[in-house]
């Protein structure tokens, strides 16, 4: 009678806990396609108002002024290609800081370190990521974009504004330096020892192992972790606002002012705006074409994570 009550109950616990599991499965599968509706409906939207060729291919950005004129999109003033521009330069830049600060300190704390050692830098590396990117726009602000100016003013004829897209890409790079770090480290400890021990066997010294047999066997891994730190940066806000600049600049020139695409976003829903104007509109449409363009890099960079995770166990 005992035996047949712990059965009811655990065949209990077991649906309760399966149930739980899909609707958390559900939820978050809902809560992705509720957000790429709501987005594609103003979108749409917004596209009944503006040509869409105008938006993505435009090269002006100026919705105030475009509103004050009355010129709506006609004139290519909600053009998406400074925002693009000066958002992939400015995570170029935080890509090219973190990409071998990130994979030096995995190599570091995963080959060469002790595991107490380890225990000891590990935690400096969790406060990096922990630190909120205000403090990091703070950070740009007050110290790297005014040294970056002296550095430039004083030793160079560059002219380099206060607010400029290599500020707030180091800055931005520093910030992701954790999440390539972690990654890279994940996938390197994946990396089986036989491998290892094959290359020290024939003779490799250290190094040799790590650029002739880690690094390579973990290169897909790192790509990943890669793509997921573009991913971040792309999404970033406060450092932008803080570091770079509003101003909506088509330039390749890392050493002027540029701006983003969330940064815009934030700007057309400041104050009190009519939900429905083209304005406000604008906003949808830019959040969309970030949504693509996170949701495709984070797909890529989980499959190829995981693929590169199966691959080096197997």
């Amino acid at each position: 009678m005992l035996g047949a009550r712990k059965t009811v109950r655990f065949r209990f616990q077991e649906t309760f806990f399966m149930q739980y599991i899909r609707f958390s499965c559900f939820l978050t599968v809902f809560i992705t396609l509720a957000i790429f509706v709501i987005l594609g409906s103003h979108t749409i939207d917004f596209f009944h108002r503006v040509s869409i060729l105008d938006f993505f291919f435009g090269l002006h950005w100026s919705p105030q002024t475009a509103m004050r004129q009355g010129q709506v999109g006609a004139s290519g003033a909600f053009g998406l290609i400074p925002l693009l521009t000066g958002t992939l330069l400015i995570t170029l830049i935080a890509l090219i800081i973190s990409a071998p600060l990130g994979i030096g300190s995995a190599l570091l704390t995963s080959q060469y370190l002790t595991e107490k050692q380890r225990q000891l830098v590990k935690p400096f590396f969790e406060i990096l990521a922990g630190i909120p990117t205000v403090v990091y726009g703070f950070f740009a602000l007050l110290l790297i974009g005014p040294f970056l100016q002296s550095v430039f003013h004083s030793h160079s004829p560059v002219v380099m504004s206060s607010e400029s897209a290599l500020a707030c890409g180091i800055v931005m790079g520093i910030m992701i330096i954790p999440l390539v770090g972690s990654v890279t480290d994940d996938v390197i400890a994946a990396v089986p020892a036989s491998m290892k021990d094959a290359s020290y066997g024939m003779g490799a010294s250290k190094a040799e192992t790590i650029f002739g047999v880690i690094l390579p066997a973990a290169l897909p891994g790192i790509v990943s972790g890669f793509i997921l730190a573009i991913s971040r940066a792309i999404g970033e806000t406060m450092i932008v606002v803080m570091a770079a600049s509003l101003s909506a600049n088509l330039t390749f020139n890392p050493f002027e002012a540029v701006t983003t695409i969330t940064v815009q976003m934030v700007m057309l829903l400041v104050g009190d705006q009519a939900f429905d104007s083209t304005k406000t509109l604008s906003a949808f449409a830019l959040a969309l074409a970030l949504f693509m363009i996170t949701f495709v890099l984070n797909y890529f960079g989980f499959r190829m994570y995981k693929n590169a995770i199966s691959r080096l166990k197997n």
